[in-house]
């Protein structure tokens, strides 16, 4: 049986080929973005609880309402964004499901989709087997930043999208202001929607303000915004999310939903209900992480590791042109070995392997997994 794939260009992803490296090498893995400590015991027992009291059975196609009731409370408290939970709120499992579901939704053969890179490795695939074309824009080094009129030049009659990620996975870059102005002067008057990737929408640092789509109702309009209650609660193996929309784009939304998952987990959505009402759950998660990215900066800073900065996610990147003038992948893969430490090469997030000699590490990890791992790096 001969099978034509969809998807000829895509193999197996850098994150599971460096986890599986460091399994076999038993390095410390700071390549794949998920914590080793544990998630709130209580928010287990609430699900245990859950469970208990016979919710069992499937979940409305749409979510628990109760849970899509608390976020929409949640988007007027942080926001200010007046959010229906029956029309607008979709929950998912996972924030790439809600990625892939939107872009489904929208997309057609022919369509172009602006992406920067680096990027999140499922986005491109998501566009290819829609039928539509990636339109990759590089976003500046070292800083990471959007180029807006580079944005602008590659603006056709075919664009029918613009990716955002914010916090940005792999760099740790955040929106400004002036990119929201940016992009509101750009999509004004056209047809132009907006996927924006905000998983890591609490895991943003240094004061700065998170620049979601959910502020500004014009951008909404036109957006679909995904979340993700993985990176909130460090529970990564929950696949547990959802999507955001204005009710005309959720309502094709919810088409492609419902005969692709239906319906997600129900003891975890009410448990999630209940739990999200105790807003320190979330509002600490900023400051929580922080330090680790402060704590690990400290303990990098003995090595001839160059940090770059990170705002936001689980991640850091950091160039190593002072040990070794090898290609990034390759340099991952010996660190790996010889060092036993796991990272990824930021050159896997382009699709081009744009190689700037950086490579991504994940300090969402205990105390004693950090200085474990920089023990090993300071040898470098």
């Amino acid at each position: 049986m001969q099978i034509t794939s969809r998807l000829p260009d895509t193999g197996t992803t850098i994150f599971s080929v460096m986890s599986a490296l460091a399994a076999q090498h038993k390095a410390v893995n700071l390549g794949q973005g998920f914590p080793d400590f544990p998630m709130s015991a209580e928010l287990i027992a609430q699900v245990n609880e859950a469970m208990q009291q016979g919710f069992n059975q499937y979940a409305p196609m749409q979510g628990h309402m109760p849970l899509r009731e608390v976020l929409a409370e949640k988007a007027v408290y942080l926001y200010g964004s007046q959010i229906d939970p029956d029309t607008q709120i979709t929950i998912t499992p996972g924030g790439t499901y809600g990625i892939y579901t939107a872009l489904t939704t929208v997309l057609h053969p022919g369509d172009e989709v602006i992406v920067f890179q680096p990027c999140y490795d499922s986005y491109i695939p998501n566009i290819r087997i829609n039928g539509a074309v990636p339109v990759l824009i590089d976003l500046q080094f070292p800083e990471y930043k959007i180029d807006w009129e580079e944005v602008k030049r590659n603006i056709t009659p075919r664009t029918r999208m613009i990716m955002l990620n914010t916090p940005h996975n792999p760099t740790g870059a955040v929106l400004s202001g002036e990119d929201i102005e940016q992009l509101r002067a750009i999509v004004k008057d056209t047809s132009i929607l907006i996927l924006s990737d905000e998983v890591y929408e609490h895991l943003i640092y240094d004061g700065i303000p998170h620049q979601s789509m959910l502020r500004y109702p014009d951008l909404l309009e036109r957006s679909f915004v995904t979340f993700s209650f993985g990176k909130l609660y460090h529970c990564t193996g929950w696949k547990l999310g959802y999507c955001v929309s204005s009710p005309a784009l959720m309502q094709e939304f919810r088409k492609v939903h419902q005969y692709n998952c239906f319906s997600c987990h129900t003891p975890s959505q009410v448990a999630l209900a209940g739990f999200l009402r105790e807003r320190d759950s979330y509002l600490q998660l900023g400051s929580f992480m922080q330090a680790k990215r402060d704590y690990f900066a400290e303990l990098m800073s003995h090595t001839r590791f160059t940090p770059l900065a990170s705002h936001g996610s689980y991640f850091q990147c950091y160039q190593y042109h002072r040990i070794s003038d090898e290609g990034d992948a390759d340099f991952a893969v010996r660190l790996t070995k010889e060092a036993g430490v796991a990272t990824v090469p930021v050159s896997a997030f382009y699709q081009s392997g744009k190689d700037h000699k950086v490579v991504r590490f994940c300090f969402a990890k205990k105390e004693e997994t950090l200085q474990k791992a920089v023990e090993q790096l300071m040898k470098v």
